[in-house]
């Protein structure tokens, strides 16, 4: 027996834990600034604290680890900073409904009180947050979490705010915002879900003062037209250049307005001529600045229309739509109402609509802060991956458009600056004013708003390493190598992080960014909670391990591309993880008596098999090592797993056996079982990165079962293995390529002619490629015991046998004679009842999917799976009629 117990089966609910905890008291995931080794430094793109963890982090932080391990075992000091965002707007919402659920509100509570409530949310969240990624196996540096509004990260935030407004970049105006009516803030142009709705185009008489004649305009917002304070003709429309000059009566509110003529009025659109509204349309804005127009504020906050809206003050804007629609209809302002479809705006957080609206706020600018980090990307200092998101990076930043990064909510960073209202003075200052040093007054108050999530978002690659201090790990680890995100922020996040490196650093926060695919569901559709599509990855975890959540997203990601994934999906790493228990347990129970110490620093292999999995084995690391390299991690899932799985485990082990498994009789060859050992120590070690915790199980057992202690305590700081590039031989690859499809092919003929398992089948073989005599004698003993072959007669003149089976291959033809191994009459009777039953079903399936009651009114996914069982019927038919052929002819 072997000097070791393994469980018979994998079971990562026994030793995740486990090492878990080991890891982390063994401290190997912590970075030493003054270690003098290379540096590879990330840090986490920060969760919001808002909610668990989902499957898109999941992989997010996968990818992340991945390269982390990588450069880990391959000797980097590396710094993985974890941490998670206050995300100021989804965090109030979610704290705000908790409170409406409990009958009260911010307002009831006070700034306070309810500052309290998302603090407690905050540490009850950011601990989840933290032990969700603890679960998920990833190797971060736990004693730097940080979080976006810590003491240290929030003087950040100070700091730059009194940089940039001293140097003239912050300030203060009143322009057309995006405004959500339910969180009642404003919001960025990129913090919206642009959509498109059914609606109307309602087409508006507008009496010239002093004529019977009206102008008709089209409008898709008719409430608004009580905040009109011009209409604008394109000055080139000779339809309207006897207007110029003239006055309008607005409808409903008897109102002068001037007609002006300004380029921007499209003149193909609705009637060409167009309602000015500055205090609601950015475009009209524009307008009214170059023509100096009055701004009509006419809503509140909340969306209802104000006093500015006459008699219909107090509505809400889409009551009022409808109020100000009647009214128009029944005075015979309405000429006509068209159907239309109107992109709409939401906020990204409550999905309200958002209202163009009139506000005072602060921005930063953002042109002289744009051009370093353009030309980052433009010169490939900072690179993409995949290469084309850099056109969309390029895209925002050549129309990038000043930043209003003021919010009017309760959480998060509060602006920094101070009014005295006994002189007007306006103070911007790092630390609390209490005294105004101007007049001296102590009447001081700070501004209510708070800043944009993003404002301390786009510090967090040096924020969190301490700056502005210049502290030993910023100096160590910053710049960061790599980012890791999603397409939908790298202007919200990965556009400004590089423009804030390089205007307080000098120097980009990363040099690559990988931009991975978004998850999706089985159908194409993107997971999220309101689909109600999305899968808990502490679920999958439970359910399947930690290294099946891990193995299956990154086998089924591939680079660049959306993942289509379902709960059962998470089978595929599953049983790549049961795979890797079941034939480890097979070696090692096997290693007994073995000793390391005996044999050198690597195998020396003698027999074509040997020789053919260390060739394989060095092909696949040296393959594997340029796929991390160039972060196509799954390009290197897939190679690892197709070698372990079907070269070590499908063959190798297979053709090894009868070397190593004595069974008790006979002494086992050590060569064979030290190269067992080797590929197993070295295939723990490329396939760590993935699977952490299997592999550092299987590690430790390794060793142990030979008797021997690791070379390092933990697999997660042993080096990465370079197997010898002298192994690799491409012609003996050339040669056991044509033995496994030898192989495959009389597999495929027993199993398709039924042949009993126990009995060996003579094979015929009929070279026609001039190496393949050779190259088949070479491993003849090996092509006996895996296709379960008696006598094999190889002859390039070989005539087809009676009654035999056949098969060709690329460099031979191949005959099985089936007398005697099959009862040719019973197999014949067999497959004409399987031709019956398989051609009614057919049948049966066919009626079924020319049903039009069946086609219109089944789910989709419904109809898809009858397709797929027509195909399949349809295949196997066509399989069991050539094998009736081949009987019926003899």
């Amino acid at each position: 027996m072997s000097k070791i117990e393994i469980s018979s089966r994998f079971q990562p609910e026994a030793i995740e834990d486990k090492w878990r905890k080991a890891w982390e008291e063994g401290k190997y995931f912590k970075a030493n600034p003054d270690s003098g080794l290379p540096v590879f430094s990330i840090v986490i793109p920060p969760p919001n604290v808002t909610d668990i963890l989902h499957l898109g982090h999941a992989l997010n932080n996968t990818l992340q680890d991945v390269l982390v391990r990588y450069k880990r075992m391959n000797g980097f000091e590396t710094e993985w900073l974890p941490g998670y965002d206050h995300a100021g707007i989804a965090t109030q919402v979610v704290v705000e409904k908790q409170l409406s659920r409990e009958g009260t509100n911010r307002h009831k509570l006070g700034r306070e009180k309810f500052l309290e409530r998302v603090w407690e949310w905050k540490e009850r969240n950011g601990n989840n947050i933290v032990n969700q990624l603890k679960m998920m196996g990833c190797s971060c540096d736990w004693e730097r979490t940080r979080f976006t509004m810590d003491d240290q990260l929030s003087s950040a935030v100070l700091e730059v705010f009194v940089h940039l407004y001293n140097k003239g970049l912050i300030y203060r105006g009143k322009y057309i915002v995006n405004w959500c009516p339910r969180c009642h803030t404003s919001l960025s142009d990129d913090e919206l879900e642009r959509n498109e709705k059914n609606g109307h185009l309602w087409h508006i008489r507008y009496k010239i003062k002093g004529s019977d004649e009206t102008l008709v305009i089209a409008t898709t917002r008719p409430e608004t037209m009580l905040g009109d304070t011009a209409i604008a003709v394109n000055p080139r429309d000779d339809r309207y250049k006897r207007h110029l000059g003239k006055s309008a009566i607005l409808p409903l509110m008897d109102r002068e307005l001037p007609i002006i003529a300004d380029d921007y009025v499209d003149m193909e659109f609705g009637t060409g001529a167009l309602k000015v509204t500055p205090a609601h349309d950015p475009n009209d804005f524009e307008i009214g600045e170059r023509h100096e127009l009055e701004r009509l504020n006419i809503l509140n906050t909340d969306g209802s229309i104000n006093e500015n809206g006459g008699k219909f003050a107090g509505l809400d804007r889409y009551d009022a739509r409808k109020k100000v629609v009647s009214e128009l209809e029944k005075k015979g302002y309405l000429e006509k109402i068209e159907d239309y479809v109107v992109p709409v705006s939401e906020c990204y957080r409550c999905h309200t609509e958002i209202e163009p609206y009139l506000s005072e706020q602060w921005f930063v600018k953002m042109s002289a802060l744009a051009k370093p980090a353009t030309e980052a990307v433009e010169n490939g200092t900072v690179r993409f991956i995949p290469e084309h998101w850099s056109k969309t990076y390029l895209h925002w930043m050549y129309n990038i458009r000043d930043w209003c990064i003021s919010r009017q909510l309760w959480w998060g960073h509060r602006i920094p600056v101070y009014y005295c209202d006994s002189c007007g003075k306006e103070i911007v200052s790092r630390e609390p004013v209490e005294k105004c040093p101007g007049c001296e007054s102590d009447s001081i108050r700070q501004d209510e708003d708070v800043l944009d999530t993003w404002f301390s978002s786009w510090l967090w690659p040096f924020s969190t390493f301490g700056w502005p201090e210049k502290t030993k790990e910023l100096q160590a680890f910053y710049p960061t190598n790599s980012l890791f995100t999603a397409n939908e922020i790298i202007f919200l996040w990965v556009a400004r992080m590089v423009m804030a490196g390089y205007e307080f650093l000098g120097k980009p926060p990363f040099n690559h960014v990988l931009i991975h695919g978004t998850v999706r569901d089985s159908k194409g559709v993107k997971m999220s909670k309101s689909l109600g599509n999305g899968i808990d990855p502490l679920e999958i975890i439970n359910d399947y391990g930690t290294d099946a959540l891990r193995a299956t997203l990154l086998l089924l990601t591939p680079e660049g591309q959306d993942p289509f994934i379902s709960k059962k999906s998470f089978e595929i790493g599953r049983n790549f993880a049961n795979k890797i228990w079941n034939a480890s347990r097979l070696v090692m129970m096997n290693l007994d008596n073995f000793k390391l110490a005996d044999q050198g620093s690597e195998p020396t292999p003698s027999e074509i098999p040997d020789k053919w999995i260390l060739s394989r084995f060095a092909q696949t690391t040296k393959y594997a090592r340029e796929c991390f390299d160039n972060f196509r991690f799954n390009t290197a899932a897939k190679a690892i797993y197709d070698f372990f799985w079907r070269d070590f485990c499908d063959w190798y082990l297979e053709m090894v056996k009868p070397r190593v498994y004595t069974d008790g009789g006979g002494k086992p060859d050590d060569n064979a079982r030290f190269i067992l050992f080797y590929i197993l120590n070295g295939s723990y070690r490329l396939l760590h990165p993935y699977m952490p915790i299997v592999t550092e199980e299987l590690f430790q057992l390794l060793f142990k079962a030979v008797g021997n202690k690791p070379p390092k305590p933990s697999l997660t700081i042993t080096p990465w293995l370079d197997v010898p590039g002298s192994f690799i031989n491409t012609e003996l690859e050339k040669q056991m390529r044509f033995i496994q499809d030898l192989v495959g092919a009389i597999r495929n003929i027993r199993s398709e002619m039924n042949v009993p398992p126990g009995k060996n089948a003579d094979v015929v073989i009929k070279p026609s490629d001039e190496n393949a005599a050779g190259w088949i004698n070479g491993c003849a003993d090996y092509v006996r015991l895996l296709a379960k072959v008696g006598s094999m007669d190889i002859d390039e003149n070989a005539a087809r046998p009676m009654q035999s089976a056949t098969a060709v291959i690329k460099g031979a033809e191949i005959y099985v004679p089936l007398a005697g191994l099959i009862d040719i009459d019973l197999e014949k009777n067999r497959l004409q009842k399987e031709i019956e039953r398989l051609t009614q079903l057919l049948g049966k399936s066919d009626k079924k999917l020319v049903n039009d009651d069946f086609v219109k009114k089944a789910p989709e996914e419904v109809i898809n799976k009858e397709k797929e069982k027509n195909q399949d019927y349809r295949e196997r038919l066509d399989k069991l009629n050539k094998n009736l052929e081949e009987i019926v002819g003899w």
